[in-house]
């Protein structure tokens, strides 16, 4: 589980000029943007599901990853190094090439660490979480694009929660409980539903902002790409964890 939280560089206060930079903004050009964005989230997770369920079909593949517990979680220690890269990238001012060449390998990783999940749950059950979770983050997304009103607060308040979800499952790697562990998985459902909404706002306002700056649209969509594919991502797996049948 990881979450990316990036301010582009010189970005004003997002919560006092959220209104005002939003209705500055021609319609044609926010759509146009997001449906950008929505773009490259969706070829970073059909690279990750792709991956994913190569490496579970190659037993060349399973075996490197998976007879090796260092290999493994060297893996997961690589995808949380890129995305720290990737946003210090961002935050520079990295070409735009750059900046979809790591977006692209960090969902490609994913997909090597996620196809763990094809092993552990029936296709089935994994099918029916991915629908699921799709049409809530749709939902959310859409209710994030099209509502005047102002999420930052409650939004800030469910990123802070992702810090408090990430050492209660570092303690309950230890503990394993199940109440716990059904405990979290409800908080996760609930704080990635709402990041949905508030990651698709907060994006138009920055597009406001960039609207004059077409190199800089073009980082601040793929970074809005990195950041909802990881809403996407985290709301999926702790779905799975209530709708998941184990084989």
């Amino acid at each position: 589980m990881s979450k990316n939280y990036w301010e582009p560089e010189n970005t004003p206060p997002y919560a006092n000029q959220f209104q005002s930079q939003v209705m500055a903004v021609t319609a044609t050009g926010l759509q146009q943007f997001m449906i950008q964005t929505y773009t490259w989230m969706m070829l970073g997770l059909a690279l990750t599901g792709v991956v994913a369920v190569f490496t579970v079909t190659n037993e060349a593949v399973m075996a490197a990853i998976f007879a090796n517990r260092m290999i493994f979680f060297g893996l997961i220690i690589a995808e949380f190094a890129l995305v720290f890269a990737f946003t210090m990238a961002l935050r520079k001012g990295a070409a735009p090439a750059t900046l979809l060449t790591m977006f692209l390998v960090y969902a490609a990783l994913n997909g090597l660490t996620l196809s763990v999940i094809l092993l552990v749950y029936t296709y089935e059950s994994v099918a029916q979480a991915f629908f699921v979770s799709a049409g809530m983050f749709g939902g959310m997304s859409l209710y994030g694009y099209v509502t005047k009103r102002d999420l930052t607060g409650l939004g800030s308040f469910a990123a802070m929660g992702v810090w408090g979800l990430i050492i209660a499952v570092v303690i309950n790697f230890f503990l394993n409980s199940s109440v716990l562990n059904l405990a979290i998985s409800a908080i996760g459902v609930v704080i990635f539903t709402i990041l949905s909404a508030y990651d698709t706002q907060k994006l138009k306002a920055y597009y406001a902002h960039y609207a004059a700056d077409g190199e800089g649209l073009k980082r601040v969509s793929l970074g809005g790409a990195l950041t909802l594919y990881l809403d996407f991502i985290n709301l999926f797996l702790f779905l799975l964890r209530f709708l998941g049948n184990r084989r």
